[in-house]
């Protein structure tokens, strides 16, 4: 799978503040897809100085597995609030560019929109990889919202001032929701309906959960022998 080249990610935070802001007027919020056949999952996880990628494609909607790809490189970026994708970034691209099931919609475990500067990884990522993307995050990072209701379906908008920047969704009754934003060439009534057609038994939509699934299998499996020893 192929994707643009925007900028470098050999830069300091302060150059990467400028770069989030500059790619900012290229942000889509309008549906730029007809159907959708196969949607993606991506997550990150971490052992030591390494990074893990995990890239799940599934058939939509039946959410058949059909391919796992995978990256593993080492962390050149310090971890700072805002600026998540110059420490993610090369990695998930690197597990995309693997990819031969070309997804139509991809999840992000991140935020879309729902950012101080409206570039979360699934909205920056959404711009290389030139796809629909959505950010589904179990936290906030930026806006305000009022309660949310109890029922499966169930969202209050969240917002700043008056812009909406996503929505806080209840995915099963009496769970804790998830806050989800759109990322690119998507819009916030389709993010919110597909992550429900996604939602088979847990909290989480089945493509982000299969890719954290992934990762940590993976992560276990570097782990688990270390000169005979299991960590």
């Amino acid at each position: 799978m192929k994707y643009l080249n925007l900028h470098s990610w050999e830069v300091n935070p302060q150059e990467a503040i400028k770069i989030q802001k500059d790619l900012k007027s290229n942000i889509s919020l309008k549906k730029s897809f007809s159907k959708i056949e196969k949607i993606a999952g991506a997550d990150v996880s971490y052992y030591k100085n390494k990074m893990i990628t995990g890239i799940v494609i599934l058939k939509f909607p039946q959410l058949e597995i059909i391919e796992k790809k995978s990256s593993v490189s080492s962390v050149n970026f310090p971890y700072i609030p805002g600026l998540l994708t110059f420490r993610e970034g090369p990695s998930i691209l690197a597990a995309f560019k693997k990819i031969k099931n070309e997804p139509d919609i991809i999840l992000f475990d991140g935020q879309g929109i729902a950012h101080p500067r409206r570039m979360g990884i699934a909205t920056h990522l959404g711009l290389f990889l030139d796809k629909p993307t959505i950010g589904c995050a179990k936290s906030r990072l930026s806006g305000k919202y009022t309660s949310v209701g109890e029922k499966k379906g169930d969202y209050a908008l969240l917002k700043e001032d008056e812009e909406i920047l996503g929505a806080i969704l209840r995915t099963r009754k009496r769970v804790k929701p998830i806050f989800i934003s759109p990322g690119h060439k998507i819009d916030l009534p389709n993010s919110i309906e597909i992550v429900l057609k996604c939602i088979i038994k847990y909290r989480l939509p089945l493509p982000v959960r299969e890719a954290h699934i992934f990762v940590n299998q993976i992560r276990n499996n570097l782990t688990s022998t270390i000169d005979g020893i299991k960590f």
